[in-house]
């Protein structure tokens, strides 16, 4: 991807490169994020897990391709969604789906039995897909507000 494709125009005076890590090539915010490098396959998360969690999972990509574009990243034990930060991941078992979004404000509803604080700035939201039922348009529009976070939308006024 050339170096014009990796920014974001964070005011019209100021562009921030994303720094790539030189042994994942895997892109991030901030130079020298902490992570663990590798290389891992979106088979394996799918081995083993019934069509019902391909099918909410491929809804759930749906809707954060609906939100723009969209980097799908398989890690070892999770799948992370980023656009310049992560701003979702999912973990797929058997019967259902584990995920987290990260938001910028604490946005209590019923699908998020669990919260964490990070930063103020940074909260995630921890959710449980059972049934094509629990994308609801509210839960949608919260991906999309996610999908801002990972846009780093909400950081605009400090850079």
């Amino acid at each position: 991807m050339s170096k014009a494709g990796r920014t974001l125009h964070q005011s019209s005076k100021r562009t921030k490169v994303l720094w790539r890590c030189p042994v994942c090539s895997r892109d991030f915010a901030n130079r020298n994020q902490s992570h663990f490098c590798g290389r891992h396959s979106l088979d394996t998360h799918f081995e083993g897990r019934s069509p019902a969690v391909l099918a909410l999972y491929r809804q759930f990509v749906a809707l954060t391709k609906r939100c723009g574009p969209v980097r799908i990243l398989p890690e070892k034990s999770r799948i992370a969604f980023q656009v310049r930060m992560s701003f979702a991941a999912l973990m797929l078992r058997r019967s259902h789906i584990v995920g987290h979004l990260v938001l910028a404000s604490r946005q209590s509803r019923p699908f998020f039995p669990r919260i964490d604080t990070i930063s103020p700035r940074n909260h995630v939201h921890h959710f449980v897909l059972r049934t094509p039922e629990d994308l609801s348009e509210d839960f949608a529009d919260l991906v999309q507000t996610a999908y801002e976070v990972g846009e780093q939308k909400h950081l605009i006024d400090r850079l």
